[in-house]
């Protein structure tokens, strides 16, 4: 098994005030990229939200592939933001994408 960063874009449709982000933080927490050494060098974030609602989650997730660990990221994802009060209409999911895989020394 290896440990991946998946970086899944999307945008909020309705306003999306700070106590959502960190209901959908808090609901992402488990699978932070910072455990990572990829998201320790980087300083990446969990979750962050652009001026235009624009959004990136980065998430680790442990898998086989890379097919598989987008898979199981898009799926944290779709679930914390179903959990915080958005439905897919309401913060549609671009494409996730493989942004880094962790290789402990």
């Amino acid at each position: 098994m290896t440990t991946f960063v998946i970086t899944i874009p999307g945008t909020f449709l309705r306003d999306v005030d700070e106590q959502a982000r960190a209901d959908i933080a808090k609901r992402l927490r488990p699978a932070d990229p910072n455990q990572t050494e990829l998201g320790r060098e980087e300083h990446l974030d969990l979750l962050t939200v652009n001026d235009d609602n624009t959004f990136s989650m980065r998430l680790e997730v442990t898998a086989g592939a890379g097919e598989e660990a987008q898979h199981k990221a898009e799926r944290t994802a779709a679930e914390a933001l179903r959990a915080a009060g958005f439905t897919e209409d309401e913060a549609p999911l671009g494409p996730p994408a493989v942004t880094g895989i962790d290789n402990p020394a």
